[in-house]
């Protein structure tokens, strides 16, 4: 748990994981698989897919408005992190747990999606969109999370963020993964009240460890 953390610290601490992971799976070694929970200071980040027109406001805005911005080698397009938003970063060899990438991607969206439905929201996914939706297949979708992730050699880096009592006026600065007819949300947006976030950081773990031990039994069979 890293706390609350600038974005630039936060990947230097998950960059230098990946790179012991990656060593020592060339090596033939059983390496550490971590999971990094955090908030960042203010921060728009776009993957080496995205496009810069998606961000709405010229840059001399963001620094004006003490908000950072990261070309990153993640997928995915445009998005925010901020005070109230958990980020969590899993560094993991899939091939431990025999995921592929996209099994991967799906496990990190069933496990948000179960963190929602502790909360009593329906969640779900939207097909060619990644991430977790409420009301995806209608006019009223809007992403409570967002999903970007790296792999090499099926170490992974980078990974999910999910708004939890995030102020989303941020996103009004960008098309939020790119999309330009979809909103989001957040957990206070859509129960009214605050949540807390350490609880909410316990039940993420929770939701991805079971997730991930049910991958190990499923091989150990």
């Amino acid at each position: 748990d890293l706390g609350r953390i600038e974005y630039e610290k936060a990947l230097e601490r998950q960059t230098v994981a990946f790179n012991a992971l990656l060593e020592a799976k060339a090596q033939g070694r059983t390496g550490e698989n971590r999971l990094f929970f955090c908030e960042h200071q203010p921060v728009l980040t776009i993957g080496k897919s995205g496009k810069d027109t998606n961000l709405l406001i010229p840059k001399e805005l963001l620094v004006q408005r003490g908000i950072s911005f990261y070309h990153i080698n993640r997928g995915g397009d445009i998005t925010y992190h901020g005070p109230g938003q958990l980020v969590c970063y899993p560094i993991l060899n899939l091939e431990e747990f025999h995921l592929g990438l996209k099994e991967y991607v799906h496990l990190l969206e069933e496990a948000v999606i179960c963190v929602c439905a502790f909360y009593g929201i329906e969640a779900g996914r939207l097909e060619k969109a990644t991430g977790v939706w409420l009301e995806g297949s209608t006019p009223r979708a809007r992403k409570i999370c967002a999903i970007g992730v790296r792999s090499s050699h099926y170490v992974t880096m980078h990974g999910l963020a999910l708004n939890v009592n995030t102020d989303l006026r941020y996103f009004s600065y960008i098309h939020p993964c790119g999309f330009i007819d979809k909103g989001v949300t957040s957990l206070r947006q859509e129960l009214k009240h605050e949540v807390p976030m350490d609880e909410v950081k316990q039940r993420l773990e929770c939701e991805l460890g079971r997730l991930l031990n049910e991958k190990k039994q499923q091989i150990a069979q």
